[in-house]
């Protein structure tokens, strides 16, 4: 036999009205609903990495507080006191703990190398030591001391910077300061983008 939904709602109605009748207490399952999975979680205010607008998040994690035990997201939302978004999300936004508890997301730095077809994982060291040795010879092969005029002017136009929307006001002063010690002039701020 082939239920309708209207079949169901008359047999959905009449089980409702015999629970009313004898005697179903409803008190227990609306006690249950009160708890959220989230009553127990630890809420960490973050702001939304995807692009420049900013958006605040609250991203609650449990076990996060006992010893030995690896802290798991278990839900992310919209701040609803941040003044970019009052708690709403985009679709991207929204998507952020599937993103999190990913199995296929990159916890360690990978590299490829020239005429290589693998990707290899190095350890954090490793890939310092590999950046700033790339940044220091590139900034040696293309350091200007002296422009056309016979100017002094220190500066390499083979490196730049772009800061991302995440990225707060001091450590954006940080890292402009750096970038100036090297003598890089093209930097940029993806929050004007």
């Amino acid at each position: 036999m082939e239920t309708t939904r209207r079949d169901f709602l008359k047999v959905a109605a009449v089980g409702g009205a015999a629970a009313a009748v004898f005697g179903f207490d409803v008190r227990p399952a609306y006690a249950q609903l009160s708890q959220l999975k989230i009553a127990r979680a630890t809420e960490t205010r973050s702001t939304c990495p995807y692009c420049a607008v900013g958006c605040g998040t609250i991203i609650y994690t449990i076990g996060d507080k006992a010893k030995n035990v690896t802290a798991q997201v278990v839900h992310v939302e919209g701040d609803p006191d941040h003044p970019t978004n009052r708690g709403t999300l985009c679709p991207k936004g929204s998507s952020l703990a599937q993103d999190i508890l990913n199995d296929r997301r990159l916890l360690k730095p990978q590299v490829r190398r020239p005429g290589g077809t693998q990707w290899e994982d190095i350890s954090w060291d490793d890939a310092l030591n590999e950046i700033a040795a790339k940044i220091k010879k590139t900034r040696d092969d293309s350091f200007i001391e002296k422009d056309a005029n016979g100017k002094t002017v220190n500066r390499t136009e083979a490196i730049s910077w772009i800061g991302g929307c995440t990225d707060t006001n001091e450590f954006n002063y940080l890292v402009v300061k750096a970038m100036r010690a090297l003598g890089v002039v093209h930097l940029e701020n993806q929050a004007r983008v």
